[in-house]
Parts: structure tokens; C-alpha cells; sequence
């Protein structure tokens, strides 16, 4: 499904790209290709529907880049581990510290 989801913007921003080409900014385009200026009716339904073109082929890029963005997976959740409780942790490292700091002074208590 995403793989035709990718198509069909790949497609669709190629004929974007080739609407707005054929668009003339000042009036001119496609449009001014078609034959006398008293032909004013298929003038104006052809800006018309290069116009509706662009809106609807910028609108399928948007709803299938929305839709791959939805259908991509989530991912996992950590698994939470509980964690030792770090108040007894550091009181207990401190009073081995102490500990060790006691048998050393004793170790080299000269009067032994």
C-alpha cells in the first residue's frame, strides 16, 4: 500500500510540475495557444481546468503523504525497569565507604 501511496505522489508532483509549466503567470500560457481572441469561452475553460489540475494534484500529494505518515509504524515502547532505590543504594555505598576508610585506619594504627 505505501508503495502505491509513493507512486501515485511520485506521479502526481510530475504533472504538477507540468501543470504549473503550461500555467502562464500573466495570463498568457496554453490558454493564448488556442486560436483567435474571439474564442474567449474555451479560453477561459481551459485556465479553468489547469487551474482545478494544480489544486487537485497538490491535494493528492497532501492526503497521500498524510495517509503513508498514519500507516507508519509506531515504535515499541522501552520496558520499564524499576529502577534500585537510589536513597538506599548511596547510603549503603557510603557505609561501605566508611567501613573501608575504618579497617584501613585500623590497619595502620601503629599501637597494634
Amino acid at each position: 500500500m505505501d508503495i502505491l501511496l509513493s507512486a501515485l505522489i511520485i506521479l502526481s508532483s510530475i504533472l504538477l510540475i507540468l501543470a504549473v509549466y503550461i500555467q502562464n503567470p500573466k495570463g498568457g500560457g496554453i490558454s493564448s495557444d488556442f486560436g483567435s481572441p474571439s474564442q474567449l469561452g474555451g479560453v477561459q475553460k481551459s485556465n479553468e481546468f489547469i487551474d482545478k489540475l494544480t489544486w487537485s494534484l497538490a491535494g493528492i500529494i497532501v492526503v497521500s503523504s498524510i495517509l503513508i505518515t498514519i500507516r507508519q509504524p509506531k515504535p515499541a515502547k522501552p520496558i520499564e525497569q524499576k529502577a534500585p532505590n537510589t536513597e538506599q543504594t548511596v547510603s549503603h555505598k557510603l557505609q561501605q565507604t566508611e567501613n573501608r576508610k575504618l579497617q584501613l585506619m585500623a590497619s595502620n594504627c601503629p599501637w597494634n
